[in-house]
């Protein structure tokens, strides 16, 4: 008899992807020693398009980006789990998939990143300034722990998501706010190299999975951290996460027992609901993950408690509610409807 094939964690290739699908990976192997699991690596058309330029004019990309590829291996039974981000993963699952287990959430706050001004002054007084490319005397900074009040007018911050586009307009209209692509590690480059870009934002959670960390001092610190970075997180009050951001969804086949069995121990209950909440709002709101919208819920004892706000129609709409844990949709869909009203 043949031996019986791995179960198989399908992920993208990405370095972030790749993070949180062996850390999925390991969890599977510490709960269940006795079966095989092993990664499928698929590359999907997100990550075929992260080096394309963005699209004029902030046109939103199709649902789904960066998880057809391994659904369409979850339902041929190329794999059986599938490992996403969950703010990427549609709210409308294909026909036959299911959210199988979330993971534990992880820091949900969104982090800006500039360069610093001391850091400059000093390479600019250095003498390997004749080896600089020209534009590089035209790069500003800024002290440690700055926030977006403390940014000089006019500034420049870079980001790809309409969501975090109006909230920025929203705290500071007179930043300048341009598009930008790329992995986490490009994206840093980008910020070192670009004297047009003054800053960038990114989601902590991914930084902290790639092992990047900001110091109490302000500086952010990695192997693929260019030198001189500061870094600070926004409170939620000033800046909403997108939905689901900060966990990790399993994508499985509906109608697999087996696999739904091994979800049960990688779930987490309390985000679960949370990020149910937020996903049944966004779905009320018809929007996928690059609609102007923001919600954050959080477990408080019994209840769950959310914030959400609205940039939809070129106007502002914020509510807050709380429901009992275990009516996460009602909570969503109650929110959404209020802003809609």
């Amino acid at each position: 008899m043949p031996p019986e094939r791995p179960i198989f964690i399908a992920t993208r290739g990405s370095a972030l992807a790749l993070a949180q699908a062996q850390h999925v990976l390991a969890q599977c192997r510490a709960a269940f020693p006795r079966l095989m699991f092993d990664l499928k690596i698929i590359k999907t058309t997100g990550d075929k398009l992260q080096t394309q330029r963005p699209e004029a004019g902030g046109e939103s990309l199709p649902k789904g980006l960066f998880t057809k590829e391994l659904e369409v291996a979850l339902l041929k039974h190329q794999a059986d789990l599938a490992v996403h981000s969950l703010k990427d993963l549609p709210t409308e699952l294909p026909a036959g998939l299911v959210l199988g287990a979330v993971g534990k959430r992880a820091d949900v706050r969104e982090v800006l990143i500039y360069r610093d001004a001391e850091y400059l002054r000093c390479i600019e007084a250095s003498d390997t300034v004749g080896d600089w490319s020209p534009g590089h005397s035209r790069r500003r900074g800024h002290t440690p722990q700055a926030t977006l009040k403390d940014l000089p007018q006019g500034w420049t911050v870079a980001t790809g998501s309409p969501r975090r586009q109006a909230q920025l307009h929203a705290v500071r209209p007179d930043l300048n706010i341009v598009p930008i692509r790329g992995n986490v590690p490009t994206r840093l480059q980008k910020l070192a190299d670009e004297p047009e870009m003054d800053a960038i934002m990114l989601a902590a959670a991914g930084l902290e999975r790639l092992n990047f960390k900001i110091t109490p001092q302000g500086h952010l610190q990695g192997d693929a951290v260019p030198d001189g970075q500061l870094a600070i997180r926004l409170p939620l009050d000033v800046m909403l996460p997108c939905v689901g951001q900060g966990a990790v969804g399993i994508e499985i086949r509906q109608d697999d027992g087996r696999i739904a069995a091994i979800c049960e121990r990688l779930n987490h209950y309390n985000t679960r609901q949370a990020v149910e909440a937020e996903r049944a709002f966004l779905r009320a709101m018809g929007g996928g993950c690059q609609s102007p919208v923001a919600a954050f819920a959080e477990a408080s004892g019994t209840q769950l408690r959310m914030s959400v706000v609205s940039f939809l129609n070129n106007t502002v709409q914020r509510a807050q509610a709380a429901k009992p844990l275990a009516d996460a949709v009602a909570l969503g869909e109650s929110l959404a409807a209020q802003i809609k009203a």
